[in-house]
């Protein structure tokens, strides 16, 4: 409707060495902190609960407070970014998580905790939003795939980390240090991110950030992320009737308006890509079944094969630790095999190793235990940063925060619903929940899967094309 210049404000083909170096650091501690708060407070509830004299139901929205801020305000955040720059969003985000932190640590009741886990939230949203994008304008076309894997290593690092650094810190210190400790490494993501991260780059200019339609997205997300969450925890039928309807109703309109913008702030015009769309399909599957896999095996693991939680914890880190190898090593891949391959493979990896689990002998060992942890850790990682890749670099390169806002949301949406899924079939299946649930998270990795390899008979975005014909004549040289 309106002509949209571009701002070509960024590196022609991402940023030279060292250069890259600073601006890696800086997206990676940025990114760290906000995956570890959505954990690292989990350990310290009891603690807290009594310390501020509330109830154990009650602490919980320590936690849920930062998960909703972060539902609720991610699409926006990566809607603004593609107005007024990536660089600004993020270290903005920076900002703000930094200064909510100190109040975190400063809170001294129930309500400010609260009020400031809801302010570190929206900091978190809006370092998420655009984490993936930066990694575009930081690493050459010919290595994003490095650039993915990367992140995906920190990120999956990050969320394993969160309770054996929340315990290590309780053992030396009260919870206010579980907030305080995030000061000093987001005063320095700051620095590294204002000295070496590109100056806003690629953004739609001519177009105006609609504050209505940012209402619109938080109350729709916050109704289905309410109304997921009251379905799984038996929630009386009436209110949660009641909730349904008003997300019906705002979900409605709100979509209608989406529809008609050139530039929605829920990016219909990206999920009108095909490859796009099915890879955001192929992320929500896979992470829906991690989610499920997660918080069934600690259950698993200890009620059926006999472990306590100090062995269980162990048991499940070999998870995420084979993910810190093979993400990094799939980004490289990717610039050689299609990430739709990759992807497929991972997957399929994936799903195996979850049916294995399921199937466990009675009595299992150890080793029994560990390598089909293995399998899936590895499965994930060989998926990640492909998928990371391909969605990314199918988006036009203005939209590029939408895209990563979409990326996130896509993982957020996943991960919710695997949670609530679980605590449903506590309640559906109490005596058989978690062998159920390990099937369910198997079933999920395999369509996912099968979603991936149908990626190979679309096109490649044009970056990965670029970066595969670039390629060929490197290796004859």
């Amino acid at each position: 409707m309106f002509d949209t210049p571009h701002t070509p404000l960024r590196p022609v083909d991402g940023i030279p060495m060292p250069q890259r170096i600073g601006a890696i650091l800086a997206v990676s501690f940025g990114v760290s902190l906000s995956v570890l708060d959505a954990s690292i407070a989990n350990v310290a509830l009891p603690t807290i609960s009594t310390h501020l004299e509330i109830s154990s139901a009650d602490s919980i929205w320590i936690v849920n407070a930062y998960q909703l801020a972060i539902m609720v305000s991610l699409l926006s955040f990566s809607a603004l970014g593609d107005v007024i720059g990536c660089r600004k969003i993020y270290i903005g985000g920076l900002a703000l998580f930094t200064a909510a932190s100190v109040g975190c640590a400063l809170s001294r009741s129930f309500q400010a905790l609260v009020l400031t886990r809801v302010l570190q939230g929206f900091g978190a949203a809006a370092i998420t939003s655009v984490n993936t994008t930066l990694v575009r304008f930081i690493y050459p076309r010919a290595r994003l795939g490095r650039g993915m894997g990367l992140n995906a290593t920190v990120v999956a690092v990050s969320s394993v980390a969160g309770p054996t650094i929340a315990a290590g810190i309780l053992s030396v210190a009260d919870w206010p240090w579980l907030f305080a400790v995030n000061i000093p490494v987001g005063i320095i993501a700051i620095m590294l991110g204002g000295r070496f991260l590109p100056a806003n780059p690629v953004r739609v200019s001519n177009h105006r950030f609609d504050w209505h339609d940012a209402v619109m997205n938080a109350l729709t997300f916050g109704l289905l992320m309410a109304s997921v969450e009251g379905f799984s925890h038996g929630l009386d039928p009436r209110i949660l009737s009641l909730g349904v309807a008003a997300l019906l109703i705002v979900g409605f309109f709100f979509i209608r308006s989406q529809l008609r913008e050139d530039y929605p702030i829920l990016p219909f015009d990206l999920l009108r890509i095909p490859i796009f769309s099915m890879s955001v399909l192929t992320s929500i599957c896979s992470f829906l079944g991690q989610m499920l896999a997660m918080v069934a095996l600690p259950f698993y693991l200890q009620q059926v094969c006999g472990y306590d939680d100090v062995s269980t914890g162990l048991l499940l880190t070999a998870w995420p630790a084979i993910i810190m190898i093979v993400a990094p090593v799939a980004g490289m891949l990717v610039e050689r095999v299609h990430a739709g391959l990759l992807g497929g493979i991972g997957l399929f990896t994936m799903a195996a190793g979850l049916f294995l689990l399921a199937w466990l002998p009675p009595h299992p060992r150890d080793f029994d235990i560990v390598w089909r942890l293995v399998l899936c850790g590895a499965g994930f990682g060989l998926f990640q940063s492909p998928n990371n890749s391909i969605l990314i670099a199918s988006a036009p390169p203005e939209r590029s925060a939408s895209a990563s806002g979409m990326l996130a949301t896509a993982r957020l949406v996943g991960q919710t619903t695997g949670a609530a899924l679980m605590a449903l079939l506590f309640h559906l299946v109490p005596r058989n929940s978690t062998h159920t649930a390990l099937m369910m998270a198997g079933g999920f990795a395999l369509a996912a899967a099968i979603v991936s390899f149908s990626r190979l008979s679309l096109p490649l975005p044009e970056g990965l094309t670029h970066r595969r014909k670039d390629s060929r004549p490197n290796t004859s040289k």
